[in-house]
């Protein structure tokens, strides 16, 4: 077992703790990864304020192969990679081409154990501790994974960069996802974008990197907004104004060709469907409560108009990310203005000022 320090929610009002926790060792299909750094993303906020039991969450790791089981083949130590989602490869979602639909995603990403319900991590008294979020539980010094969570990076990426690249794996992956594989917007087209966080900038700068010309973004945050100017937003329209909607409808010459919607909100879900053009289409990326519902103008989506739902930006991640890498290296997709880094000590820090949205995107160096 490995002895790490990781950061444990156990009690929602006390927030994340840093403590001693034993890592199994990697069985013949697991890898071992060392993580240099991890995103905070705020589905591990939302699971942290319902939990009841002692957790390691995190699904934003980027890091270095430790060890490898000894049945596992495309890694060994010493190669650079980022952690994904965890997907079962065998179910016909897996073997169609869309591992975000995996059959298993449910158990094999929030179980807080291995698919056969074995748990991965305990406490320095050997109580049982959940791990296994997404496949990973990348708030620690090291992650125990399955092959099919890695999208190795080139070895020569230097550990800075490796730093800010753990995002990639699920928040901008998300964003960036939904416009170029759920939408696959036109070059030359007109979208809208509600929500200003890391996914709803991230689907901003996928956007403007596929060719569209035309993208307005709406969110509360005055300092959000002013971002989104500057990477590139044509237009910026603040949800509070009683005219938002006209204001969404005049920056896109009546009505936008996409949407993308990423907080969740019902009345953001409503303002996105109804800026759309006939013929447009929605994409829900945000995920309300359980049981939580959105009321529509049957009028407007009857009209022609679409909606459509988004797990994960519908990716592929061993062929979007290096995608994104590579474009971000050529200068098109600055995700890294997204970034906040914070030593792994100042980690409840970094939460807090998650939560606040003071960080668009938290991310804590290990």
């Amino acid at each position: 077992m490995t002895l790490m320090t990781a950061a444990v929610v156990r009690d929602p009002d006390r927030g994340f703790e840093l403590e001693q926790v034993r890592l199994d060792a990697p069985r013949a299909d697991e890898v071992l990864v060392r993580l240099v750094a991890t995103g905070i993303c705020h589905t591990d906020l939302g699971v942290a304020r319902g939990t009841s039991s002692p957790r390691v969450l995190g699904h934003e790791g980027a890091g270095v192969v430790e060890r490898v089981g000894s049945a596992v083949d495309g890694v060994k130590p010493g190669d650079k990679v980022i952690l994904s989602f965890a997907c079962c490869g065998e179910c016909d979602k897996c073997l169609g081409g869309t591992p975000a639909h995996c059959r298993h995603f449910i158990p094999l990403n929030m179980a807080g154990a291995r698919h056969d319900g074995s748990l991965t991590l305990n406490g320095e008294a050997g109580e049982p501790i959940a791990g296994s979020f997404f496949g990973q539980s990348s708030f620690a010094q090291y992650a125990l994974t399955s092959p099919r969570n890695l999208v190795p990076v080139p070895q020569d990426t230097p550990e800075e960069l490796l730093r800010i690249l753990g995002p990639l794996g699920c928040g901008i992956q998300t964003g960036a996802g939904a416009v170029l594989n759920s939408l696959r917007v036109r070059a030359g087209s007109s979208m809208v974008i509600t929500g200003a966080g890391s996914v709803g900038l991230s689907a901003l700068l996928a956007g403007l990197a596929a060719g569209c010309t035309t993208v307005a973004v709406a969110d509360l945050n005055p300092d959000r907004l002013a971002l989104a100017r500057e990477l590139g937003a044509t237009a910026t329209v603040n949800v509070s104004d009683a005219d938002a909607l006209d204001q969404l409808r005049a920056a896109t010459g009546g009505g936008a060709d996409y949407a993308v919607e990423t907080s969740g909100a019902a009345a953001a879900v409503r303002l996105a469907v109804d800026a759309l053009d006939v013929g447009g289409v929605a994409g829900l990326v945000g995920l309300g409560r359980p049981g939580a519902e959105i009321v529509l103008d049957h009028a407007t989506v009857g009209f022609g108009r679409s909606i459509v739902g988004i797990v994960e930006g519908d990716s592929v991640p061993q062929t979007l990310i290096p995608a994104l890498l590579r474009l971000h290296l050529a200068g098109r997709f600055p995700f890294d203005r997204l970034v906040t880094l914070y030593p792994f000590d100042q980690f409840q820090q970094a939460v807090e000022d998650s939560i606040s949205g003071t960080t668009i995107k938290a991310v804590v160096v290990l």
